[in-house]
């Protein structure tokens, strides 16, 4: 009897599935094999993800959590020996409260769900990102998801009031907290948010809400120049104010990717260096109605853009987000590799500039698509080597050095929201202090002595 049976055999409420049928399932949305594992446990409650991290401490087994498997860095791949926890089984409501504006969620509800359960009550729940139909709330808390409202409302930090987690040695710290202020000693909460699930598993959250939206603007303008850029954000923040949810910047490059002859419906004319895409709060019943509208013309009489057009529906909204969300177009010549990264505002277009030209060296046919939350300093990139002359892992690392030696350079940041995983780690020492890491590695012996909980994840303990 191997290790997974016998831990089926104590725990068989856990729903668990062999390894035959761990490999009817993709790994993720990023990795198309087949997923491997020794068996994969379903727990229905807290308790039962208490036990199974209990007995796993005991005897070293690893153990590898899986949430809606939209990570872009690598994180939930299992090895043939693992055993892989999903909670998504763990999938409840279990309260929206519009006064007191929160919802408490188990960790395996689907970031959309929520978002609709929520809207039925009259509440938004700020976080959205293009992987909302998959993706899990645990699995936001473990990245610290970002998303296109980060500029009002904050990353998933800011959304968490309070959470229960099941530490790797088996034992609940249940801090569900609900209240906005609560400055009592250490807020534990903050060692599960963004630590990949390598500190403990999230089984249920407490999220802040806010009053629905009644209506918003959207609109898509195309720009110059990056300074061009540069001024329209920093007038848009000072005109509009709170009332900005969005500013999202594509290069002209994605732009013209993602639509056209088989593609999306392009809102502008396509063949400009820059389009921004603007959604802001409006108030009907007020003056300030307009006040995107107002904005852009008067934007276009100081000569700021050349185009732009204002959402006139619903339908014509959700189009012009599939044009910045939806970028399946490009994935269609592999391999494309995604890099997430954060740096100054003003650091952008040099570092955009550098890379085109550190790529090029070693992909002279290859091809390389921008676009980001720009208010929040992140950047979102594609690779697309086109080479057939090395093999996939040189070519994996020749895109790395190309993205992260420059972006050293530029004193950017490695992960900006996507986290690090596996895929980033030999270049975390580009983000964070020797001393840093070695506090992280002390933070990760103490929770998880035994090193069971996704191992190799961040860093190499």
């Amino acid at each position: 009897m191997n290790s997974a049976q016998r831990f089926a055999e104590a725990l068989p409420d856990l729903a668990w599935l062999d390894s035959d049928e761990i490999g009817l399932r993709q790994t993720s949305y990023w990795d198309a094999s087949s997923l491997k594992g020794q068996a994969l446990a379903r727990p229905a409650s807290t308790e039962q993800v208490s036990d199974l991290m209990r007995m796993a401490s005991s005897s070293g087994q690893t153990i590898v959590t899986h949430g809606g498997r939209t990570t872009c860095v690598d994180g939930v791949q299992a090895r043939s020996d693992d055993i892989i926890l999903s909670l998504e089984r763990m999938n409840r409501i279990l309260e929206i409260d519009p006064v007191e504006g929160i919802a408490v969620v188990e960790a395996g509800v689907v970031l959309q769900t929520l978002q609709e359960a929520v809207a039925d009550e009259g509440m938004f729940l700020p976080l959205d990102l293009g992987a909302r139909g998959t993706c899990t709330i645990g699995g936001n808390v473990a990245t610290n998801a970002g998303g296109v409202n980060v500029l009002r409302y904050g990353m998933m930090r800011n959304l968490v009031l309070g959470l229960e987690a099941v530490l790797p040695t088996g034992e609940v710290i249940s801090s569900m907290n609900r209240m906005l202020k609560n400055n009592s000693g250490y807020d534990l909460k903050q060692l599960f948010i963004g630590t990949e699930g390598t500190l403990g598993v999230v089984t249920k959250v407490v999220v802040r809400l806010e009053p629905s939206i009644a209506s918003r603007d959207v609109a898509m303008v195309a720009l110059g120049s990056f300074d061009a850029v540069l001024k329209l954000q920093s007038d848009a923040k000072r005109v509009l104010a709170a009332d900005m949810l969005s500013f999202e910047v594509m290069w002209g490059a994605y732009y013209d990717a993602v639509t056209g002859d088989g593609g999306h419906r392009a809102p502008l004319a396509r063949g400009a260096p820059f389009y921004v895409l603007i959604e802001a709060v409006t108030d009907d019943s007020s003056d300030n109605s307009n006040s995107l509208v107002s904005f852009l013309e008067s934007c276009f009489e100081a000569g700021t853009l050349s185009d732009g057009a204002v959402a006139a529906s619903e339908r014509e909204r959700a189009e012009f987000w599939k044009v910045r969300d939806d970028f399946e177009r490009i994935l269609a010549d592999p391999p494309v590799y995604l890099y997430d990264v954060s740096l100054p505002l003003r650091s952008m277009d040099a570092y955009i500039r550098d890379l085109e030209d550190a790529f090029g060296k070693d992909f002279p046919q290859g091809v390389l698509h921008v676009f980001g939350h720009l208010c929040d300093g992140n950047l979102h990139l594609f690779l697309t080597p086109r080479s057939a002359s090395e093999s996939t892992h040189e070519i994996r690392r020749l895109a790395d050095e190309s993205v992260y030696q420059t972006l050293a350079r530029h004193h950017g940041a490695v992960s900006a929201e996507h986290g690090i995983g596996r895929e980033k780690k030999d270049w975390l020492h580009i983000s964070r202090s020797s001393e840093e890491i070695a506090l992280m590695r002390k933070l990760k012996r103490t929770l998880d002595p035994a090193n069971i909980l996704n191992r190799g994840l961040v860093f190499d303990v």
